[in-house]
Parts: C-alpha cells; sequence; structure tokens
C-alpha cells in the first residue's frame, strides 16, 4: 500500500491540480483588480520586475490560469513575500479567500518547487525593503476589506483576510499580538504626486488624447520618431519632453504600441525594472543567462542581437547598449565592428557598459 501512495505524493508535488490552480487564479485577479491588496500589489510587481508577467502585467495577473509559467512565478512571489516560510504562506494563502482544502496543496507545491530558491528570494526581498523599491499599495488608495471568513483548522495562525505583512511572523498577525501592542504615530503623508509614472498603465491606452488626459496637453508633444534600428515610425507622442522623465509613444496601425526611454534619471517604473543606465550585470541577471550583443561602433552598434532562450527572450524587449570606458583600445577593439559579443565576454566588464536606450513593444491586437 505505502509503494501505492507514495507515487501519487510525488506527483502532487510537482503538479498543481486545475481545480486548485483555477482557485488561486480566479481569486489572485479578483485581489490583483482591487488594486489594494499589498500581497498582490508586491507580486504583480515582482512578475513585471522579473518578466515573467511579460508587458501587459494586468492582462497576465488576470489570466494566470492560461499561463502555467506565470502562475508558477505568481506563488513562487507569494512565498517570498511571505518570507519564505511556509506557515505564513498558508496564512497569506487563506486570506486570499480560497477554498480550505485548495490551501494546504498549494502550500505543499509552492515551498517544493521553490525552497531552493528560499535563500536568494529572501535576500532579494530584504534588498527591496532596504533600497525602497518594495511595492506597495498607492497612497490615497482605498484599504482592501476583509475577506469573508470560513471554518479554519484550529491550527490556523492569522485570520482569514488578513495578509502577513513583510517582516513578521504570522503569529504577530494575531488578534492578541495586535491588541497587546500601542499602535505607533502615524506619520504625516507626503505631498501626492500627480503623475502616475507606472509604465504598464501606458501599454492599455488606445490614442494620444488618453495620453494628453492622463498628463496634460501641455506636457504631450508631437514630433517624427524612430526605432532605435533608425526606422521612420512616422508620429511619436513625447510625454514631458526634453525632461530626464521623456518617454516616447507611438501608436501603430496594428494597435500595437512602441515605448521607449532614452534618459537616465527619470521618475518611470518600467517593465522589468529595465532603464537607462542600467549596468550590463543587472540585464545578465534579469535574463538569467549570458546573451548576445551586435558589435559596438557598427550596424545597430550595441543592440541586444539575441536573448538566447533565457527570461527575456520574445518579450517585446528591444536594447541598446553603449560603453563609458572606451579609452582602452586594447579592450574596446574586442567588442567593436561586424562581430556579435557574448555579454558574459571578458572586456565588457572592463569598459563599463549600460543601457543607452530601451523600447517596450505590445502585442498587435486582434
Amino acid at each position: 500500500m505505502a509503494a501505492l501512495i507514495f507515487p501519487l505524493i510525488v506527483s502532487a508535488q510537482v503538479k498543481l491540480a486545475e481545480a486548485v490552480a483555477e482557485d488561486f487564479s480566479t481569486k489572485a485577479a479578483e485581489k490583483f483588480q482591487q488594486k489594494n491588496d499589498p500581497l498582490l500589489v508586491f507580486v504583480a510587481d515582482q512578475m513585471s520586475r522579473s518578466g515573467a508577467g511579460g508587458l501587459e502585467i494586468d492582462k497576465t495577473m488576470t489570466e494566470l490560469k492560461k499561463d502555467p509559467a506565470a502562475l508558477d512565478a505568481a506563488l513562487k512571489y507569494v512565498y517570498q513575500f511571505s518570507d519564505c516560510n511556509r506557515q505564513q504562506l498558508i496564512a497569506n494563502l487563506r486570506a486570499m479567500n480560497l477554498q480550505t482544502n485548495n490551501v494546504f496543496p498549494l502550500a505543499t507545491y509552492t515551498v517544493n518547487k521553490f525552497k531552493g530558491e528560499a535563500k536568494a528570494l529572501t535576500e532579494e526581498k530584504a534588498a527591496l525593503i532596504k533600497s525602497g523599491e518594495f511595492a506597495t499599495v498607492a497612497p490615497g488608495t482605498p484599504p482592501a476589506a476583509p475577506a469573508p471568513a470560513q471554518p479554519q483548522p484550529a491550527t490556523s495562525t492569522a485570520p482569514t483576510g488578513q495578509p502577513v505583512t513583510p517582516g513578521t511572523s504570522a503569529q504577530e498577525t494575531s488578534p492578541a499580538a495586535t491588541t497587546a501592542t500601542a499602535p505607533a504615530a502615524t506619520p504625516a503623508a507626503p505631498a501626492a504626486d500627480p503623475y502616475d509614472w507606472d509604465v504598464r498603465n501606458i501599454f492599455p491606452l488606445t490614442s494620444p488624447d488618453q495620453l494628453a488626459e492622463k498628463f496634460g496637453k501641455e506636457n504631450v508633444a508631437a514630433r517624427p520618431a524612430q526605432d532605435l534600428e533608425g526606422n521612420d515610425l512616422g508620429t511619436g507622442y513625447y510625454v514631458f519632453p526634453d525632461t530626464d522623465n521623456e518617454m516616447e509613444v507611438v501608436f501603430k496601425e496594428d494597435k500595437s504600441k512602441l515605448v521607449t526611454f532614452t534618459h537616465e534619471h527619470s521618475k518611470w517604473k518600467s517593465p522589468f525594472g529595465i532603464k537607462p543606465g542600467d549596468p550590463l550585470e543587472k540585464l545578465v541577471k534579469i535574463n538569467g543567462r549570458a546573451f548576445r550583443i551586435n558589435g559596438f561602433d557598427w550596424t545597430n552598434g550595441g543592440m541586444i542581437d539575441s536573448w538566447d532562450g533565457g527570461a527575456m527572450d520574445k518579450k517585446g524587449v528591444t536594447l541598446q547598449l553603449k560603453a563609458n570606458n572606451t579609452g582602452d583600445p586594447k579592450q574596446y577593439d574586442q567588442v567593436t565592428g561586424d562581430k556579435k559579443v557574448r555579454s558574459d565576454q571578458a572586456a565588457l566588464k572592463k569598459l563599463d557598459v549600460v543601457v543607452e536606450k530601451v523600447s517596450f513593444q505590445t502585442a498587435p491586437q486582434q
């Protein structure tokens, strides 16, 4: 009998039942669309930062069941939000108002799949918090309403509907813990920024008029546009032109959009966290492997030739790189001319290679 049970247990650990995946996908979509759930705000941001959510993250987050890889990534970031702690993970899954009998299979699947990444995920989360890049609910967003209570086993460690917040244990979120601690003084809220700097909210727009409505007519200029290869694209619409926050948007006939950035130090929060000025090492980390670059000082010099099947492959991202340190001919000549250069070539490390320009191309609409 034990021999018959063991394969079933292993199978349950490597593949989610369809009903379990459907339940998680549905509840994640509901929470995400509310825009006020700390857990799903963090998950969506990490999906966008890592590339797992593609360019149109809103669509991905509402259709996780159609993309098993994206669903797995969402579970990984729920695990990361939970400090890679099984009990906190269970508490946060319950807070999503999942069916009670789906929580433990999801927790088991997630822990078994990603426990090998726990150290890296925990360190990344700590770095995000330290740098101020940890995604939080936007100021002014109404708080999430508690989910309807469901009967829970006696071992429950956090109330349903209340995600375990980063850096706390499940026990710290219990009613007993919260009543024992005096509330901290609320600091004065900073002045609200009038603009939405999240690039993913540009992709659903369909016309220049919507850009003008969103950012003000005085902040949008129509000018001739080219892609990074120098091909004419007709009219582009430049938001905050001639400033560090300049963004170029081209609305194409097939209803796709091309969004381009060429300035460093902007406020924009771009897909995958890629922006001008980012070092080559960051791109390698995002892609998950080395990739190929066109040789500098040549046709399409410094552009990504191929992501070599990495995480950024076929994600609609076009990049042009530049070398800041070109004073050593022995090093620079190795990566110039009509050739393909691997991103892990030793010479590139000494040339301070960074992103010069980046474009995000959405898929055509049917």
